[in-house]
């Protein structure tokens, strides 16, 4: 069996779609499994024991398309599933010519599911459990629920001790808590806990209260597996963080939790009071998320903190 995934990115959705992978190729005994991927997200990917290639995807030259292209062309694939819906994933799935093409049958772009010839009309709640349909949908009994991921490598400086990590940025402004909040927030931390609270991101982030960490994916990785606790978004360093099965907090504003939440249970979600779902990508946080205090949030925090505290918080 050789199966084609297409999932291009971002990062959230990557990592959300890695137990499907793994079942599909703990499914199918002696399979092959090419994973077609936004080359910025490949290193999600690295040493993952249930992707045997990955097809990389340059958006940005038409040397790199082309380059894709011969590469989906090469192998002719038996299965594709297209995790994503959009048009761009499933015009790569077709391109591969496969026997066939899995995907959802309510697409974020209707248009995309005219090229599957297998539709699947999941109804799990949570994104990650809805990939798992679909890899039920392919053929798949037996469904796994792991998350491989590299281990990143040390990027910049860390404190000594422990310390809580947050990633400020999200896709859009309105899924963002103010950015203030996370001053007050490392203020209170080494006051009353003695921590730190760090601020990663591509670009240093200076705030009086917190200290910077700029990396690349795989720095990130790695603080995140050091890191005593994380405060995350609706953003890829939060499904990041619950996937390595880290504790804290995740705030949450216009997205709905139940479906784009951190999976597997160590995260506690805030949500603001009166906060109604939508996907609607307003530029600037909305009285939902300015509603949560850093306050809040420290309360949440306390407890994972304090069980961390019985152990070294380490590597997961």
């Amino acid at each position: 069996m050789r199966i084609l995934v297409v999932r291009l990115g971002a990062m959230g959705d990557v990592i959300c779609t890695l137990p499907a992978a793994a079942s599909l190729k703990h499914g199918f005994a002696g399979s092959t499994v090419t994973w077609a991927i936004e080359e910025k997200w490949v290193p999600l990917l690295e040493g993952n024991p249930y992707v045997d290639r990955v097809i990389a995807i340059e958006k940005q030259s038409m040397a790199g398309l082309r380059r894709a292209w011969r590469d989906l062309r090469r192998e002719r694939f038996d299965l594709a599933v297209d995790f994503q819906g959009l048009m761009k994933s499933a015009l790569v799935a077709a391109a591969a010519r496969p026997e066939r093409i899995l995907g959802f049958d309510r697409t974020r772009e209707r248009a995309a599911a005219w090229f599957y010839s297998g539709r699947v009309a999941a109804v799990a709640g949570h994104v990650v459990d809805r990939n798992l349909e679909l890899a039920a949908a392919a053929g798949v009994s037996n469904l796994i629920r792991q998350f491989p991921l590299p281990p990143g490598r040390p990027e910049g400086r860390l404190p000594e001790g422990p310390f809580v990590l947050a990633s400020p940025l999200a896709g859009w402004g309105s899924k963002q808590w103010p950015m203030e909040n996370y001053g007050r927030l490392g203020v209170m931390l080494e006051r009353e806990l003695g921590m730190k609270l760090v601020l990663d991101g591509a670009r240093p982030v200076l705030l009086e209260g917190t200290t910077p960490h700029v990396s690349s994916l795989a720095g990130l990785i790695d603080a995140t597996r050091r890191a005593a606790a994380v405060v995350g978004l609706d953003s890829g360093p939060m499904h990041l963080a619950a996937a390595l099965g880290k504790p804290g907090v995740a705030i949450f504003g216009p997205t709905d939790p139940g479906r784009n939440g951190p999976y597997g249970g160590t995260m506690t979600v805030l949500r603001g009071a009166g906060a109604a779902t939508t996907y609607k990508r307003n530029p600037e946080p909305g009285e939902e998320m300015r509603g949560i205090t850093a306050e809040a949030v420290l309360a949440a925090l306390r407890p994972h903190l304090e069980r961390a505290r019985e152990g070294a918080p380490g590597r997961p």
